[in-house]
C-alpha cells in the first residue's frame, strides 16, 4: 500500500471543506468551542460506523465476487477526481448553517454527508483491501482512519475562526492545493 497517497486521501477528504466541518465552523463561531465538541464526538462515533459498515459491506463483495475489486478502485478514483473538481470550484465564502448542535446530529449528519458515506465506501476498497484483508489489519485501518477524521473535526473547533477567515482570503490558492493533493491520490490507487 501506498500510505503516503493513503494519507493524503484521508487527511484532505476529512480536513477540507465539507457539510461536517462547515457545520462545525459555524458552531464554533455561533456556540462556542463546548457546542461544537458534542457535534464533534456524534460525527466521529458515525465516521468510524460507515467506515465498519464499509469494510463489511467491502469484504463480503470482495470475498464473493473477486473481481468486484478493480470495479471499486475505478469508482473510487472517478469519486477522488469528482471531490478534487468540487474543490477546485468551491465557494467557502459563505458557509452559514442554521441549526442546534447535538450529538445525535452530528451522528446523524455523517449518514445524510455525501462526502463521508462516499469517502467510507472508497477509501477501504482503494487503499486497505487490495493489501489487507485480515480482520485486526482492517480493524486497525478503521481506527487509523476514523482518528484522522477526529483530528480533522478538532482542528476545525480549535480553529475554526482562522480557517474560516483563512479560507475566505485565500480560498482559490488553498482549493488548487487541495485539488491536486487530490489527483494525486487518485492516481496512485493504480501504483
Amino acid at each position: 500500500m501506498d500510505i503516503t497517497s493513503f494519507l493524503i486521501y484521508c487527511m484532505i477528504a476529512t480536513f477540507t471543506p465539507g457539510p461536517t466541518n462547515i457545520i462545525i465552523l459555524s458552531t464554533v463561531h455561533n456556540f462556542g468551542a463546548k457546542k461544537a465538541m458534542k457535534y464533534t464526538y456524534g460525527a466521529t462515533i458515525a465516521f468510524g460506523l460507515l467506515l465498519v459498515i464499509s469494510a463489511i459491506l467491502n469484504t463480503m463483495l470482495v470475498t464473493i465476487i473477486p473481481k468486484i475489486l478493480i470495479v471499486m478502485q475505478i469508482i473510487g478514483s472517478c469519486y477522488m477526481f469528482y471531490l478534487a473538481y468540487q474543490v477546485y470550484k468551491m465557494d467557502t465564502s459563505n458557509p452559514t448553517v442554521n441549526q442546534t448542535a447535538t450529538f445525535m446530529s452530528g451522528f446523524l449528519m455523517q449518514f445524510l454527508n455525501p462526502k463521508v458515506v462516499l469517502f467510507t465506501m472508497t477509501v477501504i476498497p482503494s487503499f486497505i483491501m487490495p493489501h489487507y484483508i485480515a480482520i485486526p489489519a482492517v480493524t486497525i485501518s478503521i481506527v487509523a482512519i476514523t482518528l484522522i477524521g477526529f483530528l480533522a473535526f478538532v482542528t476545525w473547533v480549535l480553529f475554526g475562526t482562522i480557517f474560516k477567515g483563512f479560507l475566505q482570503k485565500h480560498s482559490k490558492i488553498v482549493n488548487v492545493m487541495m485539488t491536486l493533493f487530490l489527483a494525486y491520490a487518485a492516481i496512485m490507487i493504480w501504483m
